[in-house]
């Protein structure tokens, strides 16, 4: 049996709030002990750490004020894996100056070499280069979801890895 099958694993979802209403949100989750992350340049955006019965019963309570993001196909909430979350939580809390939302994930953000930091405050992040604004950032995405930018990573602290 696979992880997903299993009642009670936790795994990391996406869910859009809309309409400025993320304080009742966030209200709820501290008090179910719900670990959870909110992009503080996505304010719309919130990211749970639970189960999929939780999350279930979390949409269902308040289904007028988000959207959860869904795998195209089979329309199960999509699951995001933990290293990739790491990553993203990783730059959007370590150099909150100059970061960039992107917006939605969108394919032209891979294009480029996918690289991993060796030096400086985003040592250990994992990405695409892009350039953006005649600068080289690393861009650091969760498919289908959202992408930001770092500031400039000058190219002696990158290493081209496989995927």
């Amino acid at each position: 049996m696979t992880d997903e099958g299993k009642s009670g694993i936790e795994r990391w979802y996406a869910v859009k709030v809309y309409y400025n209403r993320m304080t009742p949100l966030r209200e709820q989750l501290a008090a179910d002990g719900v670990n959870y992350f909110i992009p503080s340049m996505i304010t719309s955006l919130l990211f749970l750490q639970t189960s999929a019965e939780y999350l279930a019963h979390f949409e269902d309570s308040y289904h007028d004020r988000l959207w959860v993001y869904r795998d195209p196909l089979t329309r199960k909430p999509s699951m995001i894996p933990d290293r990739e979350m790491e990553v993203f939580i990783f730059v959007c809390t370590a150099g909150q100056q100059g970061l960039c939302y992107l917006g939605d994930d969108r394919p032209e953000y891979h294009l480029g070499d996918r690289v991993r930091v060796t030096e400086g405050q985003f040592k250990g992040a994992e990405g695409y280069i892009k350039r953006i604004k005649k600068d080289r950032r690393l861009v650091v995405s969760i498919r289908g979801v959202a992408a930001v930018a770092t500031t400039y990573i000058p190219p002696q602290f990158l290493e081209t890895i496989s995927e």
